[in-house]
């Protein structure tokens, strides 16, 4: 889909029809084929879902911006080229732009689901930069995925759920995504350590009913921020935190997450 000039890839799967559809806002370094397939197609049984890449990233036209408002700015302007009202679901950074568009343009979003994610100036989110650094220098050196590190816990239980994650990402073998690139990278990495800098946000402006997930050991964006946003958010809903379980819980524990996601927006 081209809008004002760049062109944006995206898939969308699940039944069509009257229903609200699902947009998903994916993490740090993301493309469409880091969406663990059981999540999709689990929400894709009841849902249309439609996964997308900003502008800058994977096949998706144009430079990737270097605030989190500016990502914002350009999924709305995805979604508005859509033409629906829409449920949004945002994972790490994108539950930071999903913050941002309900906020700025609630009359598109009917609800929330935001994982493994925090609020502006939310305590450990400046951080993001040097963990990930770090870890992908550990998984270049191991011969290991960064994201074994990342995203799930150091236990023999972590272990075996990062290594069935990984091998579900491999699934799809056709279509496939470009990967992100150095520069889209970079302008992410500033993106998250600037809101990480950022003033402590005001979260009464977020009117939708939200849900909020997170595993109880998130390295990336501690999940302390989880809780926060439960507590704060005017109309939030916590998911109790998955136990064992990192920034990359709602894949560890999909098949609850997929039940409790669309439990939440069938109420």
């Amino acid at each position: 889909m081209s809008v004002r000039g760049v062109d944006f890839v995206y898939r969308q799967i699940g039944p069509e029809g009257d229903g609200v559809p699902l947009i998903l806002l994916h993490h740090l370094a993301a493309v469409l084929d880091n969406w663990d397939p059981r999540v999709i197609d689990g929400l894709a049984a009841r849902r249309r879902v439609i996964t997308f890449d900003n502008r800058g990233v994977g096949a998706s036209g144009g430079s990737t911006p270097d605030t989190i408002e500016a990502m914002a700015r350009d999924a709305v302007l995805f979604i508005r080229a859509l033409g629906f009202e829409l449920d949004l679901l945002g994972l790490s950074m994108g539950g930071f732009i999903a913050q941002v568009i309900a906020a700025e343009e609630p009359q598109l979003v009917r609800k929330v689901i935001l994982a493994g994610t925090g609020p502006a100036g939310g305590p450990g989110i400046d951080k993001v930069t040097a963990l990930t650094l770090r870890d992908t220098l550990k998984g270049f050196l191991t011969g290991k995925d960064p994201k074994q590190f990342l995203f799930f816990t150091d236990t023999e239980h972590g272990r075996r759920e990062a290594r069935a994650f990984l091998e579900r990402l491999k699934e799809r073998t056709e279509d496939r995504d470009k990967a992100i690139s150095l520069t889209s990278f970079r302008a992410q990495l500033k993106a998250i350590h600037r809101w990480g800098l950022q003033p402590p946000a005001d979260l009464s402006r977020i009117g939708q009913p939200v849900l909020v997930a997170n595993g109880e050991s998130d390295r990336m964006v501690p999940s302390e921020n989880t809780l926060d946003l439960a507590a704060r958010l005017p109309r939030g809903e916590l998911v109790p935190l998955y136990r064992d379980a990192g920034h990359g819980g709602i894949f560890q524990y999909h098949d609850e997450f997929v039940a409790q996601t669309l439990g939440f927006l069938e109420s």
